[in-house]
């Protein structure tokens, strides 16, 4: 079984919580399932993340993709949670570094072409980056980038699409 794990922010009000975004690729049928209590959008994401990625000519194993959004208990709403499922996933198949996925907090809505929409949030987002310490990097839609970069300007890395995200430097 291949293990990942990658992080975003859930928001009560106008607080952002930390989230641990867990991916397991394993043997059996296929499926994408994602746990952790999400509401709609957040369950939507798999069909958003198997298309961006499609697109992006990266196919999905015939395997089970499980997705847990950690902790458990707090309710997660929002399309912001694509870029972070996208990325565990990523990482479990080793297409990009694990190590870099875990040290990096993420958000955003991709759409059908890999694209990355704009999410409210970044702001109250770079506030749990900075807290955690150990995840130097915040990842996030190139537009949202002047609101995060007067609060934490080393942390931001802004992106336009997927393929930018996932090809190397």
């Amino acid at each position: 079984m291949m293990v990942a794990h990658a992080y975003s922010v859930a928001f009560e009000g106008v607080e952002a919580r930390s989230v641990e975004v867990q991916c397991a690729v394993s043997p059996g049928l296929p499926a994408f399932s994602i746990v952790g209590l999400p509401d709609k959008a957040v369950s939507e994401a798999r069909d958003r993340v198997r298309s961006a990625l499609s697109s992006l000519s990266i196919a999905l194993p015939s395997k089970r993709i499980t997705i847990n959004l950690s902790p458990a208990d707090l309710p997660k709403e929002g399309s912001h949670f694509d870029l972070p499922i996208a990325l565990s996933l990523l990482a479990a198949l080793e297409i990009i570094p694990k190590d870099v996925v875990a040290g990096t907090v993420s958000l955003g809505e991709l759409s059908l072409d890999g694209t990355l929409v704009p999410v409210l949030g970044a702001l109250p987002a770079a506030a749990p980056a900075r807290q955690r310490g150990r995840l130097p990097r915040l990842l996030l839609r190139a537009v949202c980038r002047a609101r995060v970069e007067r609060a934490e300007p080393q942390r931001a890395r802004p992106r336009r699409a997927a393929a930018r995200t996932v090809a190397p430097r």
